[in-house]
């Protein structure tokens, strides 16, 4: 929220609730919206999503006190709430699982592009002296139109699945169909089954993922709404923490991008994620220990590096639609993630508070011990899923021998289940992406 900073009207624990109210409006709404978009067409109900969005953002320019806000910020969380996990059903359906990550990453890097973009033009937009309407409500207004005429090309020309894509021939859409078979993924459903939703909430791969990505989200919440305002406590004036914020775009493009393509080339989800961490902990290490403007130089160099953690979050979707079959239980998975993610930020949301200025040694404790626990739960997720694999192995092998099949068996039986909405447990050809 760079309007922290551009003459914002909320301050204080007031700004702290507004922050929050967004990722309140998401928890609030990601279950509902979740099912909502398994009745309906995903790109359409995506595209009224954003253009909705817009709106409530340009309305961000009417209130100038706390109550409009906090509401509008309520109903900006529930439309966004389903862009992601919409986004990550719709590449499941088009590509590959060693082909899903690099997909991923690339519309989540974009919210490293909006970044720089936004850091720019809140810098030049400060400039403005003209009395009648605030930086902030340009701002504001811009964002919400630029999202208007995005949510009208989504409406447009994203297809809901292969079988919609009208860019396809019918032979190229079977085609686009076929080639997805053998990562045994099943295919869109619209009945909600409910066998499926009671694996999801038993599998403990789903909770070891929900608790993974509600640890990341912890610090992505502080820094993403209070990072202009760290900035500007090493030092800097507040328009040169308006361009200084810009940096962190080019740190969330560079390493989700390297994420997305280290993570298919390598046919792993959890190790990049590791890898990514880091960097990011070594940063949290340097902002922790190190105090006073003569070290603003080397604040912002941790200020930067401590994001690389960021792209964790475009993997753990990708680790999603790789690693969980059966249309309803993927459906159910991602909204108890992204859930998951609302109601981190929440809580991160509330690690930097106002007592705490201008070091906030709270909140960038919180995300030294957040940062390192999750390496612990990746690395514990990976060994769970290669040993699910082996299993898998062993009753392929007794099905082969009870049943007196051969390889080509197999292979019938093989695709003769990728097509029947299993579910990864109940699909013994289903194999998972560590």
């Amino acid at each position: 929220m760079r309007g922290s900073i551009m003459g914002l009207p909320i301050t204080g624990q007031h700004y702290n609730l507004a922050a929050l109210a967004f990722y309140l409006g998401f928890l609030i709404w990601v279950f509902p919206t979740m099912y909502i978009s398994q009745k309906l067409r995903l790109g359409k109900y995506l595209g009224t999503n954003i253009v909705l969005w817009g709106i409530i953002m340009m309305l961000h320019a009417v209130p100038n006190s706390f109550g409009p806000f906090f509401v509008l910020r309520i109903l900006l969380g529930m439309l966004e709430s389903c862009v992601s996990p919409t986004l990550v059903l719709i590449v499941s359906m088009f590509y590959k699982k060693n082909e899903q990550a690099r997909r991923i990453s690339w519309f989540y890097f974009m919210t490293g592009v909006a970044n720089i973009v936004g850091g720019f033009v809140a810098y030049g937009i400060s400039f403005d002296s003209r009395a009648g309407l605030a930086p902030y409500k340009i701002l504001y207004l811009l964002c919400g139109a630029l999202a208007i005429a995005v949510g009208v090309s989504v409406l447009i020309w994203l297809p809901d699945s292969p079988l919609y894509a009208r860019f396809l021939s019918p032979e190229e859409r079977i085609v686009a169909v076929e080639r997805v078979r053998d990562d045994q993924g099943g295919t869109e459903n619209k009945r909600l089954k409910k066998e499926q939703l009671k694996e999801a909430f038993l599998d403990i791969r789903t909770w070891i993922i929900v608790l993974s990505t509600l640890i990341t989200s912890i610090p992505n919440g502080g820094l993403s709404n209070f990072g202009s305002i760290i900035i500007k406590s090493f030092g800097y004036t507040s328009q040169q923490a308006l361009v200084l914020s810009s940096p962190h775009g080019v740190i969330s493009i560079v390493t989700s991008l390297l994420c997305g393509w280290y993570s298919d080339r390598t046919n792993e989800r959890m190790l990049p994620i590791i890898y990514s961490l880091v960097p990011s902990i070594i940063g949290a290490a340097m902002l922790v220990s190190l105090q006073g403007p003569e070290h603003k130089g080397a604040l912002l160099f941790a200020n930067y590096i401590v994001l690389t953690f960021g792209s964790c979050f475009g993997v753990i979707y990708a680790y999603n639609a790789s690693n969980t079959s059966g249309h309803t239980k993927k459906v159910t998975v991602n909204a108890m993630t992204l859930a998951a993610f609302a109601l981190g930020n929440m809580i991160g949301a509330e690690t930097f508070l106002p007592q705490d200025a201008p070091n906030y040694i709270p909140g960038k404790v919180t995300l030294l011990v957040f940062l390192s626990t999750q390496i612990l739960l990746c690395l514990l997720l990976r060994y769970i899923n290669l040993s699910l694999n082996t299993k898998k192995v062993r009753l392929v092998e007794s099905l082969k021998e009870r049943n007196n099949w051969s390889d080509p068996d197999v292979a019938k039986e093989r695709e003769r289940h990728a097509f029947l909405d299993m579910t990864d447990r109940q699909n013994p050809y289903f194999v998972y992406t560590a």
